[in-house]
């Protein structure tokens, strides 16, 4: 409800468009689920409905993969930016898909590690857009 949904054009259209040349398509509805079972809920019952799920990171993409051309329920991870586990010893580390390349670099400093640019799912793309994008911490 509230805070967690929004059909204001506005918010529709900044979830329309990514950096691609693509004109805006923006969804029929925005919401921000904060955890798995909200998103499991949330695809159960668009899929009930037979109604379009469109994934949303920060919209830096350039392929128009945000692009609601059918309509649909933007699903915006950003909220979802929990790291829950990091393992020095074997370099992986496990985050929720709102989790963007700066932020895990943040929690990483001070440990001599860091996720650098070019690895897969980096960027400023959360790592939820591809749902299980990996990648190697370098030393």
């Amino acid at each position: 409800g509230g805070p967690n949904v929004s059909t204001a054009m506005s918010v529709r259209e900044q979830h329309g468009h990514d950096e691609s040349m693509h004109r805006c398509a923006p969804p029929d509805a925005v919401v921000w689920p904060q955890a798995v079972g909200q998103v499991q809920e949330l695809a159960a019952l668009c899929h009930r409905c037979r109604v379009p799920m469109v994934p949303f990171g920060t919209g830096t993409g350039l392929e128009g993969g945000v692009n609601a051309v059918q309509g649909g329920v933007c699903f915006d991870l950003s909220r979802m930016d929990a790291i829950t586990e990091l393992s020095l010893e074997d370099f992986s580390v496990v985050v929720e898909p709102g989790v963007t390349r700066k932020a895990l670099n943040s929690h990483l400093r001070g440990t001599g590690l860091w996720f650098p640019v070019g690895t897969v799912g980096a960027g400023e793309q959360p790592w939820g857009q591809n749902w299980g994008c990996w990648g190697q911490l370098g030393v």
